[in-house]
């Protein structure tokens, strides 16, 4: 059996600057990117804390520190400074759940250049 589980995390993470005539993604600081373990155009979803709004995207990387641009249509579906949590899923066979970790990278800064990065391994509960 497979499953699919949370590969990484951005929790909180401020949006910087929104561009609508661009054609679809999210920038994110190369950075913050190694750090949760996600690669350049890697789907991801889209969580605004702010107004509840969900969507999926693909990311784009930038060597600018602290960026996090919504670009494309989902840019109507953000405002400056709204937080976000933005996730990215694995398929796991079930052998590989056990040993698994979860990148949670939690964004404290409004610039988002000051994060704390927490490994989990998933596990299964009642072993």
């Amino acid at each position: 059996m497979q499953r699919w589980v949370l590969k990484s995390k951005l929790h909180g993470i401020a949006v910087t600057r929104t561009n609508l005539e661009y054609q679809g993604s999210i920038t994110l600081s190369l950075k913050i990117l190694k750090s949760a373990n996600i690669v350049p155009y890697e789907q991801v979803h889209i969580l605004n804390v702010h107004t509840g709004e969900r969507f999926a995207t693909y990311v784009i990387p930038s060597e600018e520190e602290g960026v996090c641009e919504i670009n494309g249509a989902a840019a109507r579906l953000v405002q400056i400074g709204d937080r976000l949590l933005v996730l990215s899923y694995a398929l796991l066979d079930e052998s590989e759940i056990a040993s698994f970790e979860t990148a949670l990278v939690f964004v404290e800064k409004e610039d988002n250049r000051k994060y704390q990065v927490v490994k989990k391994r998933l596990g299964i509960p009642g072993e």
